[in-house]
């Protein structure tokens, strides 16, 4: 809205009358602004050029989709505009997926058919919501055990706290807190993730048995992640986070959020598979919580289903955060409802898999959210 001058309900109004696809193009040059503007209102698109300062050169085309298939199509047989063309109709086709066959190590899960659930294990002393209960060997594997038996489509076991203002550990510390209770939950029978950034506990995690890295810097902070999962044929989960642990909560602030976040998730899918990892085997999570303000979470989960245009599947974890806690005004252990309401939208606003604490609520808060939104 900034960007092209145009007030909320000049913004609103075009919405409903035009439908609800947008087009933000970035970085044209001036021959391929003045064709694309022609080409977008011969097919009766509303068109709006940004600001210089919102990014450089661009423009916003707003239309329904069937006007920006036709644009695809326009835009291919285009030299000046062919790459776009391709791009735009990846994007549109990328928007109406529904199932990804998703591949991780010898794991291969079907998503989409239904909302898949990940547990989490929390062996650290000190996370946000269940910091310590876990923290013992034992205790670990026996709770890894519990959120199996209740049905979760994989266990992720984190070693380091990655709270706001939460300190790093090293990496040894990390591999005895992980895998003693790993090598005990890769036995009973579903995929194991490891969330983690560093490329030596990914290594050894994986050599265990796991299966896929939850890496929460989107391989901002170890670029080399990348080589290591690409190397042991798994998975990852690159998920978006502004700044580190330690001050990604300190006043965080966005020019515009959603170009960020999406930028962010081209360049790290970019870099996975120039790597060599499968471009099947990519998870994306905008990192609810993670360098965001209330508003700026609640965003992410009223756009999600924009990210689908990126052609991977969706993570996304609001189990216990904060986010919920401010809008309820409630501590961690009772935010069991403001999770579910968090699950049931992001299953019906694109989502294919949902990470969560209390994975037997959660499921069945999933299994009605997809028979409602399917019809089955």
């Amino acid at each position: 809205m900034r960007g092209i001058s145009l007030d909320a309900r000049a913004w609103e109004s075009l919405l409903t009358r035009m439908g609800c696809y947008g087009l933000h193009l970035e970085r044209l040059s001036k021959d391929q602004m003045e064709l694309m503007t022609r080409e977008a209102r011969a097919l009766g698109m509303e068109v709006y050029h940004t600001e210089p300062d919102f990014g450089g050169q661009g423009m916003f085309i707003l239309g329904e989709g069937r006007r920006l298939v036709e644009m695809a199509e326009r835009c291919s047989g285009s030299p000046l505009l062919s790459e776009m063309g391709e791009e735009l109709r990846r994007s549109l086709g990328h928007l109406q997926l529904s199932h990804y066959r998703f591949h991780c190590g010898e794991w291969t899960l079907e998503l989409g058919q239904r909302t898949a659930l990940m547990g989490v294990l929390n062996i650290t002393p000190d996370s946000f919501s269940d910091g310590g209960r876990f923290f013992h060997r034992e205790r670990a594997i026996a709770h890894g055990a519990r959120l199996i038996e209740e049905g979760c489509d994989i266990l992720d076991i984190g070693g380091e706290s990655t709270r706001p203002d939460s300190e790093p550990i090293s990496a040894e510390e990390e591999l005895q807190r992980v895998l003693p209770p790993l090598r005990s939950l890769v036995k009973m029978g579903v995929p194991i993730s490891v969330d983690t950034y560093k490329p030596e506990v990914a290594r050894a995690t994986l050599e265990e048995g796991a299966c896929l890295i939850n890496d929460i810097s989107g391989l901002r902070f170890h670029p080399s992640l990348a080589n290591v999962v690409a190397k042991a044929g798994a998975g990852l989960v690159i998920m978006h986070m502004k700044g580190t642990p330690k001050d990604m909560q300190k006043d965080p602030r966005y020019d515009s959020l959603m170009d960020e976040v999406f930028h962010y998730f081209q360049e790290g899918i970019a870099l996975a598979e120039s790597a060599g990892v499968r471009p099947d085997g990519i998870l994306i999570d905008p990192g609810l919580g993670f360098g965001k303000t209330l508003a700026h979470n609640l965003t992410l989960l009223r756009r999600l289903r924009e990210f689908k245009s990126l052609g991977k599947p969706i993570l996304i974890g609001p189990s216990r955060k904060s986010f919920i806690g401010k809008v309820l005004d409630l501590p961690a252990e009772d935010r069991l409802e403001g999770t579910a309401a968090a699950v049931a939208w992001a299953a019906c606003h694109g989502a294919s898999m949902v990470r969560v604490h209390d994975v037997k609520e959660m499921k069945r808060v999933a299994a009605m959210i997809d028979a409602l939104r399917d019809g089955s």
